[in-house]
């Protein structure tokens, strides 16, 4: 059991790293907020059938169902929205890395609701560096020229602070009393109908409006579909199997793969630049999120050599 729950880990990291190569293909062609309607549509059918098919039900609760509600909004329909949107300037491997601020974010705000979740001086010092890679990174727009390439970098940080903010607001308003699943199918509902506003909404406020699928080619259908079947319904349900033989925390750390998988396939498929700055403010993201997880005086106790008896 333990080694199928270790095959889904790295398939988890393997599908989500992969999300923004796919993003990065659909917004070439549709809107952003298109792309998001259908990967929700996609994932809240198929959490749906799976639920029912286990013969589970969806919650009756109405205060239950507001929390779903603006779950699935923050957590799903608007980070969804703003990476698609900066996505149409930023490199997919570049937005893979500023993803990877999601967990600076969650400890910032945790340790002003939990408290057990307190700032202590790694934690501060694994934020700070965190940032100023981000920060790095955003220099690389602009001496590339991309026209509101700030903008869009910010568009997917504040997708980051979504992801924080309602994944903590999840774990405070449902405390372990549902089950993942009930809450994947349910919050995926709103998160499409949302989206489906989302879409309508674009073009009113000078955004693009949503084309006719058998317009665009079918590399990026398939893409879109992909990113809804395999990257959403399909990882959310290996990601619950990862939880419940692990345990949450643990199973939390793929997100600390996908940036590694996003910047791979980005510079091997898309052909995204990897740039000597880019590597750095990289490093300097990932160094901020190793700072905070490892405890480095437990590390250098176990790899000092013992005397042999």
């Amino acid at each position: 059991m333990r080694s199928k729950a270790w095959l889904m880990f790295w398939l988890v990291g393997l599908i989500w790293g992969s999300s923004f190569l796919l993003i990065s293909v659909g917004v070439k062609e549709m809107s952003a907020s298109q792309i998001v309607f259908i990967r929700t549509a996609i994932a809240a059918i198929g959490l749906n059938a799976v639920l029912f098919w286990r013969g589970k039900r969806l919650p009756t609760d109405r205060r239950l169902w507001i929390n779903l509600i603006l779950i699935g909004f923050g957590n799903a329909a608007l980070p969804y929205l703003l990476i698609g949107l900066g996505e149409q300037t930023v490199a997919s491997n570049v937005a893979s890395v500023i993803q990877a601020t999601t967990s600076l974010f969650a400890l910032l705000i945790a340790h002003f609701v939990f408290d057990d979740e307190r700032m202590n001086v790694a934690k501060v010092i694994g934020v700070v560096l965190g940032f100023i890679g981000v920060a790095i990174l955003a220099t690389r727009s602009n001496e590339t020229g991309i026209d509101n390439g700030y903008l869009d970098e910010m568009a997917i940080v504040g997708a980051s602070l979504s992801y924080a903010i309602f994944t903590i607001f999840s774990r405070k308003v449902i405390k372990g009393q549902v089950e993942p699943l009930v809450v994947a199918a349910g919050t995926f509902i709103p998160a499409a109908v949302i989206a489906l506003a989302m879409m309508l909404i674009e073009p009113l406020l000078g955004g693009r409006a949503a084309v006719n699928l058998s317009a665009i080619p079918i590399n990026v259908t398939l893409s879109i579909f992909a990113l809804g079947f395999f990257n959403t319904f399909i990882a959310y349900l290996f990601y619950y199997y990862i939880v419940q033989q692990f345990g949450a925390s643990r199973a939390m750390m793929v997100t600390y793969v996908v940036p590694v998988i996003g910047l791979i396939l980005g510079g091997l498929i898309l052909n995204d630049p990897i740039e000597p700055l880019m590597i750095f403010g990289a490093l300097l993201i990932f160094t901020g999120i190793a700072v905070v997880n490892v405890n480095a005086i437990a590390l250098i106790e176990r790899l000092r050599p013992r005397p042999i008896a």
